[in-house]
């Protein structure tokens, strides 16, 4: 009877501990490159969100201020328009289709509890005699002047104006446009009696530095019935 052949054992080869610790070195390298590309991703995405968002403010702003200066009304004995400085004050009429009325809107930088300037807007509530304007004007410039007042405070001292921080800002500068030049504004008192509100306004704008916007920022307005004589 023939003998049975002898079983061969086949002898699988294993990884050894240097090629493992190779293979791990690896993977941790990978892990670390695409840690990297994700989170660089993520930051590229908040940098455009916070521009997309800064730049969604800057023009909710531009629009309100056109829209305030759109609408200054010259009515006596009321001023439709004025610049101290500090402050440029708006007695703007009422929108269509709604009662009519005056509200009195102030523009100016003012400083927050965090030390941080910003482009800012004060509203009367609708006003509807002399006397109510008057107050409110001079509540305007009050709330101008007071650079470091908080929003809380003077909204119990302004008997029911409320203020808006619109942009942080480090600047701002007003220019008129008379007599063919642009000049930086002036009082009321210094116009023409015929010139209640200036043909055209500019406004510059200084915005700090920082990963949403920055830099400089210039508006021109034209008075909405500014006439140019025919040649």
């Amino acid at each position: 009877m023939a003998s049975a052949a002898p079983l061969r054992r086949s002898r699988v080869r294993g990884f050894t501990l240097i090629e493992l610790l190779v293979a791990i070195a690896i993977l941790a390298v990978l892990a670390v490159v695409s840690w990297r590309g994700i989170d660089g991703m993520a930051r590229a995405q908040e940098q455009l969100r916070e521009r997309a968002d800064a730049v969604l403010v800057l023009r909710s702003a531009l629009a309100q201020w056109n829209s305030d200066l759109d609408a200054a009304a010259a009515i006596n004995p009321t001023r439709p328009i004025d610049w101290n400085g500090r402050a440029l004050r708006i007695t703007r009429s009422s929108p269509a289709g709604e009662p009519s009325s005056l509200t009195v809107v102030a523009w100016t930088m003012r400083t927050g509890t965090d030390g941080f300037s910003r482009w800012t807007r004060w509203q009367s509530p609708p006003l509807l005699t002399r006397g109510d304007w008057q107050q409110a004007w001079q509540q305007a410039a009050s709330w101008a002047g007071d650079g470091n007042s908080t929003s809380t405070q003077f909204g119990n001292a302004m008997q029911g104006g409320s203020e808006v921080a619109l942009m942080p800002a480090t600047g701002w500068q007003v220019l008129y446009f008379r007599n063919d030049l642009w000049t930086p504004a002036v009082p009321t008192e210094a116009l023409n009696a015929n010139e209640t509100v200036p043909n055209g306004i500019r406004l510059l704008l200084e915005l700090p530095p920082g990963p949403a916007l920055s830099g400089s920022v210039s508006l021109d307005w034209v008075r909405p019935n500014l006439t140019q004589a025919k040649s």
